[in-house]
């Protein structure tokens, strides 16, 4: 057990509760039920997005009693909290939508508010959807305390009619309705069995790839990140993570911006380019790193992916589930064959204070399936790409884990919002061989950058995933999959190329070693276009979406808020 008078760390907790004129704040410790010893020792935050919006979300209240134990046991005292959680799943096409990534934001600013007015010394989060899972992290670099991230954990898969499913089955069930390839009636029945249990999505998404991110950047215990919700391993999981924060608290490190470096964000990037993971991780790195005051854009997010094989046959791309990892050893067994490899730096940091290659070497060998060898990849570039041309100056990304087609070139048809788009695909009203446009759905667009698994997963249970393209300054969810290419970058409302597209205009894209998305139309005729559209009339937003539309960057930076690093003023610890 840690003895508080025994450490040397300088407390910031000391400033609430030491002097005479601290009268009034150890009374409000005292209504709390907190006696001379308990305000004696270290304070530590357990955060979570705990409650009922999301079935991501649904136990992590639970989970972090289990830290708050862990806390106590190693001698601090433990101040929970909660902050918000927007789920995708339940906001998914429809405006609600557009407050998704900005709660992203919101949450690691509330998470910095309340760390830094109640001046407590470490934080352990909990977090299990797809934008808390970076939204905590990002906090925690911003603070610079002894921190520890643990994710939620992922639903158990369901069983439909012999064959495992998940909830994109449902998605891209509800088009197969549409033509007929599925009955209403199985639809309904595979309802009622995808998600058989609270948790994140199980398969490869947004959840399950940033989990993965967070053990890589070591600042969540290995082994973690697979493991269900459900399982009891999760309460020893959760009493470790407690401990945990006392022990860096007692050493003094490392500190999450010891942990986030130019190298981990790079083994961030491969292990979702390794694994066919979400796309939105790729803006979300970007986001963390900018945390730490390190410019990490997404050019250096794809100059990973581009060297990074694909090893993972992970859903959506592939076959298997967060699960299937778990049961051969979890993230460990990717980041110890990407380390041999020399796919993935070794010596970055873990929570432990040992090297990456330290904490992994005990790890088993990839089973040739689930995971396969670098020396027998599904691809020997990332499942994860980064696509540039004169339609995307700055880029944008594309899930190539499974796809089949990997050159497009067609005409052409241009929707305004995701709404419109997605009235045209319920009534089929479009052809094969269109390259779908959504557009003025990027961050300041939207505002807030909606997700288009919508239209993408109608798309492709209509049979038409890979006999089409859709491009957007919009997002895509991790268990899209087709010709899909996203968060193009400069978007169209801010003045990108994508604004100047019209209807019939041969768009090419192209996957392999070209790696373009060209609009084939004479720069003239562009440059004619650029001064001839419209003054843009004003809009009227108010609110968080008022805020945010004003402060946020390109996705090619991360889709930030700020401006950087930001370090803990001296004078909130008492010197």
């Amino acid at each position: 057990m840690t003895d508080p008078k025994a450490s040397n760390r300088k407390l910031r907790s000391r400033i609430t509760v030491d002097g005479l004129d601290r009268v009034p704040h150890r009374a409000f410790y005292r209504g709390q039920g907190l006696d001379d010893d308990a305000m004696a020792r270290p304070m530590i935050g357990v955060v979570s997005t705990a409650g009922e919006t999301s079935p991501c979300n649904a136990n992590l209240g639970d989970q972090a009693r289990y830290a708050y134990r862990g806390v106590q046991e190693a001698g601090g005292t433990p101040r929970e909290f909660t902050t918000i959680s927007v789920s995708d799943g339940f906001s998914m096409n429809h405006q609600g939508m557009k407050n998704s990534l900005m709660s992203r934001d919101l949450i690691a600013d509330s998470v910095e508010l309340v760390m830094r007015g109640h001046a407590y010394d470490g934080l352990v989060g909990y977090g299990g959807c797809d934008k808390n899972l970076p939204a905590l992290i990002m906090a925690m670099v911003r603070l610079n305390v002894p921190s520890v991230f643990v994710f939620g954990g992922s639903t158990l898969p369901g069983m439909y009619k012999g064959k495992t499913v998940s909830i994109l089955d449902t998605y891209e069930g509800a088009g197969a309705v549409m033509t007929g390839e599925m009955s209403q009636e199985d639809l309904d029945a595979m309802e009622r069995v995808a998600m058989p249990t609270i948790g994140a999505c199980p398969g490869q998404f947004t959840a399950n790839t940033m989990g993965m991110v967070s053990e890589v950047l070591g600042i969540a215990p290995l082994g973690s990140a697979t493991m269900p919700a459900v399982y009891s391993e999760r309460v020893a999981l959760g009493r470790h993570a407690g401990q945990m924060v006392m022990e860096i608290l007692d050493r003094g490190g490392p500190l999450p911006r010891d942990l986030i470096t130019r190298k981990s964000l790079e083994n961030a990037c491969a292990i979702v380019a390794a694994t066919g993971g979400s796309t939105n991780a790729g803006m979300h790195i970007s986001a963390i790193a900018h945390e730490a005051g390190i410019l990490f854009t997404m050019d250096d997010v794809g100059a990973v992916f581009e060297r990074t094989p694909l090893i993972g046959n992970l859903r959506p791309g592939g076959q298997y589930y967060a699960l299937d990892v778990h049961c051969l050893g979890g993230v460990p067994v990717i980041i110890k064959e990407l380390i041999r490899s020399g796919h993935m730096h070794g010596d970055t940091l873990t929570l432990s204070g040992q090297t990456l290659a330290e904490a992994v070497a005990d790890a088993p060998a990839p089973d040739g399936e689930v995971i396969r060898s670098v020396d027998n990849p599904r691809d020997s570039s990332g499942g994860v790409i980064v696509l540039k041309g004169n339609l995307a100056p700055e880029g944008a990304f594309i899930k190539v884990a499974g796809l089949k087609v990997r050159v497009h070139e067609g005409p052409a048809r241009v929707f305004e919002s995701e709404e419109d788009c997605m009235a045209a695909v319920r009534k089929r009203d479009y052809q094969e061989g269109d390259v779908i446009i959504i557009r003025n759905e990027g961050p300041a667009g939207g505002p807030g950058m909606r997700e288009m698994l919508g239209p993408t997963a109608v798309i492709y249970g209509q049979g038409m995933g890979e006999k089409v393209a859709l491009v957007t300054d919009g997002r895509f969810s991790g268990a899209t999959r087709g010709m899909c290419i996203g968060y193009l970058s400069p978007e169209a409302y801010n003045g990108g190329p994508l604004g100047l597209v019209e209807n019939g205009d041969m768009i090419r894209i192209d996957t392999r070693e070209a790696r373009v998305i060209d609009l084939l139309v004479d720069a003239e005729v562009l440059e004619a276009r650029r001064k001839a559209l419209a003054a843009r009339p004003p809009r009227r937003l108010a609110g968080a979406h008022e805020k945010y539309a004003a402060q946020v960057k390109s996705a090619y930076y991360g889709a930030i808020t700020h401006s950087g690093a930001v370090d803990w003023p001296v004078d909130e610890v008492e010197e």
